[in-house]
């Protein structure tokens, strides 16, 4: 047996996470909560509309949806091949090599961390409206951020599906509200007659509708986790794929549907103005003249419960991104650790916590605005690394199944995820021209570069590292990408053999 076989590693029981918890429901209600629906209704959609002042966001929301799905067709078909909780670092190793794979996964850790603690910024200014009306006072936004700090923190050591259980609670009851308040506008519309306009595709194909594509692709961030709890599902070769067209498809609809409700109610002539004069409020204002008052304080009660349950969905996702990599060690073993108990990633778990801790604080001694300088920047700059990823992603299935004899059709392997690439690079090279937009910033702000910059930064230093392992700990560069097989290559020195292993990349 070579000398590196022998490297310590945590028993079966420390680095595997608990099997067969999750169901397809399950899988989606942690992707439809990452993507937190009343969240961008009352958010992306009320700024796509004020920022572009284009009527085309319901079809916006459409054509992103086209391109996730083309996306998707690869993405699950490598899904069934490669189970495992690293997902996007796990692909982009597998079919562009391992040091690109960890270049990945620094992206994606820099990408779901701003996502995370981004929301805590959001928060204190979600429940304002309500506890505003239940107490008469709002507290400040960092005392509400720790509560919900403690309250993720705390349902991120327990079973994976007890968050289930909770998110489905939370994401039942924000979408029936979404689909009251669409039901609302859409019989209360501006002029006494519906208006059908905004579905027309010349409102997107204008100048400025580039703008609105990446707006509306940030509402879409999330639903690429299904893949994410692969390892954690009941049948993963059927829960992942159903639960990610499902989730691509509901989510679609329901930003569609939203969007288009909105211009009704409002006239499609007058909802930028409108948008831009009132921006989150529009929503519930326009609750509050169709529906009442009451409805307008359940509204703003599950807004705050959206931006929680995106917490959890958010905390879980990445927490599991960290465990992957402790658990093959390009991260330090610790983090592939879970609890012999829940099966929870118990290291990457408390260490996200800590991180989310620590964000709040330094945003409340400093007295920096938590909503935009926490919650929006993070927000964008999150959402567009998530982007990358997923533009990376499609090229790394083409590659994947070009050295793999894996049987599946000319579609899967190749045509839709090349359209897929195409999209999506495209969506990516307008995201970074219209970036001062996006963020709301003058075009002159540092911020501009600073933000996407990041980036490619990250990428560059995890594929140092990646070679770094290659040449000083070949025992480690071995198991990259390989997820629960890591340990077999631990035991026994090499990565195992076989089909399982064709196009791990070198």
């Amino acid at each position: 047996m070579p000398p590196h076989a022998t490297v310590e590693r945590p028993s079966n029981v420390s680095d595997a996470l608990a099997r067969g918890r999750l169901g397809v429901p399950s899988v989606i209600f942690f992707v439809l909560s990452a993507a937190a629906p009343l969240t961008v209704v009352a958010g992306v959609v009320t700024t796509g509309y004020a920022v572009t002042g284009i009527t085309g966001m319901p079809l916006a929301f459409l054509a992103v949806g086209a391109v996730l799905a083309l996306f998707s067709v690869g993405y699950v078909a490598m899904a069934r091949r490669v189970e495992n909780a690293g997902a996007f670092y796990a692909y982009v190793s597998r079919g562009l090599g391992r040091p690109a794979g960890v270049g990945a996964a620094w992206v994606a850790l820099v990408a779901y961390n701003a996502l995370q603690v981004g929301l805590y910024g959001a928060i204190g200014a979600a429940a304002s409206p309500v506890l505003g009306t239940l107490f008469g006072v709002a507290p400040h936004w960092a005392v509400v951020a720790l509560v919900a700090w403690a309250l993720v923190a705390f349902l991120g050591l327990l079973r994976v599906d007890v968050n289930g259980l909770v998110l489905a609670v939370l994401l039942i009851a924000e979408i029936v509200l979404i689909l009251v308040f669409d039901l609302g506008q859409l019989s209360h519309p501006d002029g006494g007659s519906v208006s059908f306009s905004a579905l027309a595709p010349s409102n997107l194909l204008v100048p400025g509708a580039g703008a609105l594509l990446v707006l509306a692709m940030t509402g879409f961030v999330g639903f690429e986790s299904s893949v994410v709890f692969s390892e954690e599902s009941k049948d993963p070769k059927r829960t992942v794929p159903m639960a990610t067209y499902l989730s691509v498809a509901i989510i679609a609809g329901l930003y569609a549907l939203s969007s288009w409700s909105m211009t009704v109610a409002t006239g499609p002539d007058k909802v930028a103005e409108q948008a831009g004069e009132q921006s989150v409020e529009l929503i519930f204002n326009l609750a509050a003249a169709h529906l009442g008052d009451t409805a307008v304080t359940i509204g703003q009660a599950l807004f705050m419960t959206s931006v929680l349950a995106a917490m959890i969905s958010f905390h879980n996702t990445t927490a599991r991104y960290a465990f992957a990599l402790g658990r093959e060690r390009v991260l330090p073993a610790a983090f592939g650790k879970t609890s012999p108990r829940s099966g929870a990633p118990r290291v990457a778990s408390l260490a996200q916590s800590l991180l989310g801790l620590a964000v709040i604080v330094l945003y409340a001694v400093n007295g920096w605005d938590p909503v935009v300088q926490l919650f929006y920047y993070a927000g964008t700059g999150g959402g567009f690394g998530v982007l990358l990823l997923i533009a990376t992603t499609s090229v790394a299935v083409i590659m994947y199944f070009a050295k793999s004899d894996t049987g599946e059709t000319l579609w899967r392997r190749a045509l839709a995820p090349a359209l897929a690439a195409v999209a999506l690079a495209t969506i990516v090279v307008v995201a970074v021209a219209n970036f001062a937009t996006l963020l709301g910033v003058p075009p002159d702000s540092p911020l501009r570069w600073v933000i996407p910059a990041v980036y490619p930064v990250a990428a560059l230093l995890g594929l140092i590292w990646g070679l770094v392992l290659r040449t000083s700990r070949p025992d480690v560069y071995a198991r990259i990408g390989l997820g629960a097989e890591s340990a077999a290559t631990s035991l026994f020195g090499s990565a195992p053999s076989g089909p399982e292993r064709v196009g791990a990349g070198r």
